[in-house]
């Protein structure tokens, strides 16, 4: 009778744990799983201005962010991959990570040691806030969003500071599952123990580890429960990351108060990074002016651990590498404008010839089209007009004026500068009261800055010079800035939030664009300039219906009677531009954005911008006649 208990017990339990399996194969499908990793065959480096030094430095050098795990841990965690008896492959994996559109260098490098994804950092010298526990972490830099990869015909075309297409969202699900299974699963725990511990491993320190990395663990997923409960029906997906909200959560939210969760559903893409440092605003909305306060808020954002809740252990202290931070802007926009990162230029002998004579036709529309809002080429000496440049400001810098556009006028979807406009803050401990995000971002930001500045010794002189020689100023305006387009072709998907596939759609009534797509294949087309966007088993669709993901605006196009009604005559209006393009002045326009590249200094040594003439005004519609409701 006993033997015959302890064989039905065994059998329940083998059931048991067979459903446990499918179910947790089942979730990991849904919740984790991507497409396969898409290999190339060799990787073809453009020219953009940066040494391969500079580039290995960027790729790998720390901003103060972290996965709360460190190195060691990394390292040896298994892909979350729903094993009953036997190991699973490393995590880190290149196919597998790679499977979630993060990009390899060929080899290893002196910045890379280990292998890890571009954009992949370890810190040296990380110290907990909070615990004031020093470690060796495992985060992510700059390079992890902002470099691009171009695939065709098994050639990869690397974008340095251009858009990546990683799938963050599905990372973070991997990452949190990996880490469940490596606690849960005692043979998984087991192994992950003799990794780290190496010729320490014993039962003691084994117990030791788990303890520890139960604390790990928990952060983890309390941060993923807020996630969840704050997600949308508007999935992110590959390339795109609802940056300011996330911002906001993380360090409002999770750092400081839950309350101030607010829901994820405004994803952009990447925005790509040359010629950002001479703007005169960054953000798609323009909201931050300086430098720092924009680098120091994203390191915040993709988790650089900053205090907010124990004054005992100091308010605002935080992990920020503002060296670093410092050093990367520096390598972005150099010394003067048009120095730094240059856009990338049409590889011809990859992608193809470009069509002169398309081209030189597209110039004229450009002209007649475009540059009222874009400017006029970084490459002309038009762009050099005092109209086009701020005033000099009290260190006597100027910056390139962008347009911005209400959204009203422009129709694209509004998601992103509403959320951020609308967003207040409860500051809890820190005694402020509810103030809005454009308050309290840069008035964490700075107070961290602070700190940190203070810790090295800077004079103000320097800090100035880290600040970029920018004053603090943040806002919330309705509107869209509208950039320079040289190096446009390296980044689909286009709009803000990637809701247009190609360029050719772009130029097209919002009637002829796709309502939605698959954005997962980083297979370039040359011809539309956008990624394929064909079904791919567990790939990603997007679904322009959905808030936040709207295709609607800039776009060429009749006005209906009704719209001439009430229109003065005046473009942008009601999201048009202009009058539809046909499909030859399409291709000629797209011929054309090819061309741009940046401004060679050593070609064009005239001074830019010219020095302001008193009887000019500054005025970023001085082409349009539009009145600018943004400034």
């Amino acid at each position: 009778m006993r033997l015959s208990c302890r064989r039905l017990l065994l059998f329940l339990l083998l059931i048991a744990l067979v459903i446990g399996f499918y179910w947790a194969k089942s979730w990991y499908e849904s919740e984790v799983g991507v497409p396969a990793y898409q290999a190339v065959d060799k990787i073809v480096s453009l020219e953009q201005g940066w040494s391969a030094e500079n580039i290995d430095w960027y790729h790998y050098s720390t901003q103060g962010s972290t996965f709360f795990l460190k190195d060691s841990w990394f390292l040896a965690l298994e892909q979350p991959v729903p094993s009953l008896f036997f190991s699973a492959a490393p995590f880190r994996d290149k196919a597998y990570l790679g499977s979630y559109g993060f990009l390899f260098d060929p080899e290893k490098t002196p910045y890379n040691k280990e292998g890890l994804p571009i954009g992949f950092t370890i810190d040296n010298n990380f110290v907990d806030p909070l615990t004031q526990e020093k470690m060796r972490v495992v985060g992510l830099s700059c390079a992890a969003c902002h470099t691009g990869q171009l695939n065709y015909k098994g050639t990869g075309v690397r974008i340095e500071g251009g858009q990546s297409m990683a799938n963050f969202s599905k990372f973070q699900n991997a990452l949190g599952f990996a880490m469940l299974l490596n606690y849960y699963d005692p043979f998984r725990f087991d192994r992950f123990a003799k990794n780290v511990l190496g010729a320490d491993y014993s039962k003691e320190n084994k117990t030791k580890l788990k303890e520890e990395f139960y604390v790990r663990l928990q952060s983890i997923l309390k941060q993923g429960k807020l996630d969840k409960q704050y997600a949308s029906t508007t999935i992110e997906g590959f390339g795109r990351l609802d940056a300011l909200n996330r911002i906001g959560n993380f360090v409002f939210g999770f750092e400081l108060y839950e309350g101030n969760y607010r829901t994820v559903d405004a994803p952009v893409t990447f925005p790509f990074l040359w010629g950002i440092s001479w703007f005169d605003w960054v953000q798609y909305n323009g909201s931050v002016m300086q430098p720092m306060t924009r680098n120091a808020g994203e390191a915040l954002g993709v988790f650089a651990p900053i205090n907010l809740k124990d004054a005992k252990q100091g308010f605002f202290q935080s992990t920020l590498a503002v060296e670093n931070l410092y050093q990367f802007e520096k390598l972005i926009g150099g010394e003067k404008p048009f120095e730094g990162l240059k856009a990338p230029v049409w590889p011809e002998n990859v992608f193809g010839a470009i069509d002169q004579t398309k081209a030189s036709k597209g110039a004229t529309l450009y002209r007649e089209k475009c540059m009222s809002c874009h400017l006029p080429p970084v490459t002309s000496d038009e762009i050099c007009q005092a109209k086009y440049w701020t005033a000099p400001n009290k260190w006597g810098l100027r910056f390139l004026k962008l347009t911005m556009v209400n959204v009203d006028l422009l129709g694209t979807d509004s998601q992103v500068v509403t959320d951020w406009a609308q967003r207040f803050v409860e500051t809890k401990q820190l005694g402020l009261g509810v103030v809005k995000a454009e308050q309290g971002l840069p008035l964490t930001v700075e107070n961290a800055v602070n700190i940190k500045y203070q810790a090295l010794g800077l004079t103000q002189a320097q800090q100035d010079e880290y600040n970029g020689k920018r004053e603090n100023k943040v806002r919330s305006p309705l509107c869209y800035k509208a950039r320079p387009l040289e190096g446009v072709w390296a980044t689909p998907p286009f709009l803000h939030n990637g809701s247009v596939p190609n360029l050719y759609q772009l130029l097209s009534p919002v009637a002829e664009r796709a309502k939605t797509f698959y954005l997962s294949s980083q297979e370039f087309d040359p011809q539309s300039i956008g990624y394929n966007t064909d079904y791919v088993a567990k790939g990603f669709q997007l679904d322009t219906t959905l808030v936040g993901n709207h295709n609607t605006g800039h776009e060429f196009r009749s006005l209906s009677k009704e719209e001439q009604q009430g229109w003065n005559g005046q473009y942008p209006y009601n999201g048009v531009l202009g009058a539809e393009l046909t499909e030859q002045e399409r291709w000629e326009l797209i011929e054309y954005l090819k061309t741009l590249k940046s401004r060679d200094l050593n070609q064009q040594t005239a001074a830019c911008p010219t020095p302001i003439d008193d009887t000019v005004v500054v005025n970023s519609y001085a082409n349009t006649g539009v009145v600018d409701t943004c400034q």
